[in-house]
């Protein structure tokens, strides 16, 4: 329900902050006075186009902000977290157009897009006036309200899994066919490209090595050489590093014999003797390891070469010519058993063709079972609204889909056309007076039974809509006596379900209020000024015995319009 609604610097509104409660929340003034006013700040909160018109002059911007209570909305929650907005008990809900022309919404304080707004509008609010935001005047939306009335959530739901699994085999068998003929010709791709890459068959880490291999046969003359002068130098010839090192060992071993401070240096010696030996050792057994194989050098050239040229033509490096060898065995996979796969997937497809069709036709018959129900409750209801002689009905038509379509469900051996909501094309029909065709209820021209017409198919669907406000502008228009009190009856049921706010002419509508709001009109200086103020009890009687005799109250007035709300 809507908690607050703010509008700044709109139009004659230079600050208006007004709270709403549950039920009945009925609006009333003179005629100019700005109540219109605040139904198309409400609009363009719900996503109406905005222009720089509307702003107040001398303002920089004008605002509209809302502020709605969501507490167990699971839609708008949902809504909300899917689009990355923080969900609280509290909406918070704001429009900004400024004298440059700039359009700002926020949802939670988070920048968000008229879209969106538009989005989360729709699932809070039912405005009922010359806004787009009526509801049942979309055909498209005619389907849900019936939907809703049959409860056939559990259906839809069972529906939309079998749905859901028709569209992803018949995307992927279209896929399949339209690639059937470039398939042949990329298995002919693969195949060389597998036996280009597998004949040479590259290895993880394989460069590296043959690099360090290839480094060092290329060296091996050089290797040889110079491991050879180390192992003379340190160990072989006479004079060599080892024979010295002995010789000084002797020595201090002699020393330490005449001087025992000789004898920790003479331990150091023997390491040092032991040092030389292991790299003697290392050296001796390096040398025999060392090939000089040109055989084997232009082996390793060859190798580097044939992988160089796989990087080149399949990604740069080894590591993606070894994946995209793995990818393109994959897709020849594909291309191999293409044909078997294109069988499967059809026999699956008419499996679930059926399966669809069997589910789309209880949801249809409850359909039409429901739409039966619905008619005589809304024409009894609009008779009581002043609209007698009138007619309705739901329009439930089906369509075969030609031999040639692709994208059908399967009903009785029969083809149809579907959606994502059965194979169902629902829209109401209503006459009002005697003798008319019957038609689409956007093609009804007056206004006050647009609002009638909505209010009765409410009035019937009140249990079942999700909307939790909903608001009736002109609700009364070409209605008065006895009509009126069936039209207030009708809202005030009605507000037991949802929220109302209501603007309205009629003292028997308004008397019946949860909330009474006036909007005024006043000079300030130079400028003309809308505003807007709840009334306690004794304005409310005021404000209905003012619509019943005029500005001058009477004592008469007063008291009928004590009876009007029942307080007499």
């Amino acid at each position: 329900m809507l908690k607050s609604l703010l509008i700044k610097d709109y139009a004659l509104i230079e600050n208006i902050n007004v709270d709403f409660s549950k039920g009945l929340n009925i609006i009333t003034g003179e005629t100019g006075a700005g109540k219109s006013i605040l139904i198309d700040a409400m609009g363009l909160l719900l996503g109406d186009r905005a222009s720089t018109q509307i702003i107040r002059k001398g303002a920089k911007k004008s605002i509209v902000e809302g502020i709605f209570d969501v507490l167990k909305n699971k839609n708008v929650e949902q809504f909300l977290l899917k689009n990355d907005i923080d969900y609280f008990d509290e909406l918070i809900v704001r429009r900004e157009v400024s004298i440059q022309g700039s359009n700002r919404c926020f949802l939670n304080d988070t920048p968000t897009s008229l879209t969106l707004l538009k989005d989360i509008g729709n699932m809070l609010v039912d405005l009922h006036g010359q806004h787009e935001h009526q509801s049942l005047l979309r055909s498209v939306t005619h389907i849900d309200f019936l939907d809703e009335f049959a409860e056939l959530s559990s259906l839809l739901a069972d529906y939309k899994k079998e749905h859901s699994k028709l569209a992803d085999i018949a995307k992927e068998l279209f896929v399949l066919k339209n690639k059937e003929n470039s398939l042949k010709e990329e298995r002919e791709a693969y195949e060389f490209q597998i036996k280009e890459i597998d004949a040479i068959s590259p290895q993880d880490n394989e460069e590296a090595t043959l690099k360090d291999d290839l480094n060092i046969l290329e060296n091996a003359e050089k290797l040889l050489f110079l491991t050879g002068d180390i192992y003379d130098r340190a160990y072989e010839n006479e004079n060599s590093v080892q024979e010295n090192l002995v010789s000084i060992e002797r020595s201090l071993n002699e020393l330490a014999s005449i001087d025992n401070s000789f004898t920790e240096i003479s331990n150091e010696i023997e390491s040092a003797i032991a040092i030389v030996n292991d790299i003697s050792d290392f050296i001796r057994s390096y040398r025999t390891k060392v090939e000089n194989d040109p055989t084997k050098l232009d082996g390793i050239r060859e190798r580097l070469g044939a992988l160089n040229l796989l990087k080149k033509r399949y990604g740069g490096t080894l590591n993606k010519v070894i994946e995209h060898r793995a990818n393109i065995g994959t897709e020849y996979e594909l291309t191999s058993n293409y044909k078997e796969r294109i069988i499967e997937l059809e026999n699956n497809l008419e499996g679930v063709r059926k399966s669809t069709g069997e589910i789309a036709k209880k949801i249809s018959n409850e359909r039409n079972r429901t739409a039966a129900e619905i008619k005589g409750e809304v024409v009894k209801v609009l008779a009581e609204l002043g609209i007698s002689d009138s007619n309705f009905e739901t329009k439930i038509t089906n369509n075969q889909a030609n031999d040639s379509s692709a994208n059908f469900i399967l009903i009785d051996e029969k083809k149809f056309k579907f959606n994502s909501k059965g194979f169902d094309e629902v829209e109401f029909l209503i006459s009002t007076n005697l003798g008319e065709d019957l038609k689409p209820l956007s093609k009804v021209a007056s206004g006050g039974e647009i609002s009638r017409i909505m209010l009765a198919l409410k009035t019937i669907l009140a249990k079942n809509d999700k909307l939790p406000l909903l608001i009736f502008d002109e609700i009364d228009t070409g209605v008065s006596g006895r009509i009126a009190q069936k039209v207030g009856g009708a809202l005030k049921a009605l507000s037991t379900f949802h929220q109302i706010i209501a603007i309205t002419h009629l003292p028997q509508i308004a008397s019946l209020s949860d909330e009474h709001f006036t909007v005024e009109k006043k000079k300030i200086g130079s400028r003309v000024v809308s505003s807007i103020s709840k009334l306690n009890d004794d304005e409310k009687i005021n404000e209905v015995a003012k619509l019943l005799s005029g500005e001058a109250i009477t004592d008469a007035a007063l008291k009928s319009a004590k009876e009007l709300m029942g307080l007499e």
